[in-house]
């Protein structure tokens, strides 16, 4: 039989209501098992005598082990390679931010040392981006909200995590319960993130979209755009043929009203391809009746067969501009982190891997929790 994860809320939550337990004691094995990974169940304080036997019978602290870890030269960015129980490799990334270094918007900033967890949904994933390596692997399956959660607490030894995106491999709304389930419990005590430091990403999953609010409110969107036309988007990102710009428009408009938030649009800026003044005049007029935030988004290598070339700094600034000058848009240009161990945005693919100065005109993010100031 296969051991639970005693992270995966649904089981631990049904198994202790079936036992006669109350489910609110999995808050306290939670917090234990934070603490201290490697326990074992007869450690736990302060359970009903019946919850030991439960836990030892059907679950396991972590499900999940720390594979591999690589940290970038300069020390800012870890990836961790966690093998999970059936055996396959998924990957987190931790970014790590000093807000007291430098200024925003030509004021001090607040804060001090915080970091932010790039997290997996899937192993692989089905949506097959063309610029993307983690497409390349295709789908294998999909992570219980226990094997969601575990990458957190494994990434909780290493930094303090202020912030989770779910932007590692996998389509995270094509794994809808078990995401949810997840962000739920970050929500909540022992994790108590705040649901403004969590954001989904996503490729435009439409119905999926249409639930979101109602099930995780207060949760940021992001929409992996990358084209202002449905045929580029169908070019570099076949999964868009499932979801029509029009109908992904809607969805978006339709969740803006019902939130009241605002919704991050990533654009990775692809030479040639998606990065021309009349793209970025086309994005404009279909963004503009939206209160959104633009990353555009530096292409990472992903080998050297790639059939992309990264954007001129030139025509990412000139892009940049048009939907600021113009449209008024506010407009971000992605810091690259982690791009010597393979752990930027588009590079996460299971493997052990073996700077440029952006223009000083434009606003350079390091940290998602930036863009809501």
């Amino acid at each position: 039989m296969k051991i639970k994860s005693v992270f995966d809320v649904s089981e631990i939550k049904s198994e202790l209501e079936s036992a006669g337990i109350n489910p609110n004691f999995a808050y306290p094995i939670w917090k234990y098992v934070i603490r201290n990974p490697n326990c074992v169940w007869d450690e736990i304080p302060s359970l009903p005598s019946p919850a030991y036997s439960l836990l030892h019978s059907k679950f396991k602290p972590l499900t999940s082990s720390l594979h591999s870890l690589f940290h970038s030269t300069d020390g800012a960015t870890s990836k961790l390679l966690i093998k999970l129980q059936s055996g396959a490799l998924v990957e987190a990334v931790i970014m790590r931010y000093d807000t007291r270094l430098g200024k925003y918007r030509g004021n001090p900033r607040l804060g001090g040392l915080r970091s932010t967890l790039c997290i997996s949904s899937q192993v692989g994933c089905k949506m097959g981006c063309k610029f993307c390596a983690t497409g390349t692997m295709g789908f294998k399956n999909h992570l219980t909200s226990g094997e969601i959660l575990e990458q957190l607490v494994h990434a909780s030894r290493l930094s303090d995590i202020r912030n989770v995106v779910f932007m590692g491999m996998g389509e995270p709304l094509n794994n809808y319960s078990a995401v949810v389930d997840a962000v739920r419990v970050m929500t909540r005590p022992p994790f108590q993130l705040s649901p403004k430091r969590i954001t989904i990403s996503t490729v435009g999953v439409v119905h999926a979209i249409s639930k979101l609010h109602n099930d995780l409110p207060g949760i940021n969107l992001a929409v992996s755009l990358h084209a202002p036309v449905q045929d580029i988007r169908c070019q570099i990102m076949p999964a868009a043929r499932a979801f029509p710009l029009e109908k992904l428009m809607d969805a978006l408009r339709a969740f803006q009203k019902n939130s009241q938030q605002k919704i991050f649009i990533e654009y990775i800026m692809l030479d040639g391809v998606n990065d021309e003044e009349q793209h970025a005049r086309q994005l404009g007029e279909l963004l503009k009746t939206f209160e959104v935030v633009v990353n555009l988004i530096p292409f990472n290598p992903i080998g050297s067969s790639s059939q992309f070339r990264t954007s001129s700094e030139e025509k990412v600034s000139s892009f940049q501009r048009i939907l600021r000058e113009t449209y008024n848009i506010r407009t971000t240009i992605r810091k690259q982190m982690g791009q010597d161990i393979s752990g930027a945005c588009g590079q996460l693919v299971v493997n052990q891997p073996d700077s440029n100065k952006p223009p000083r005109s434009v606003e350079l993010i390091t940290d998602i929790e930036d863009l809501h100031l």
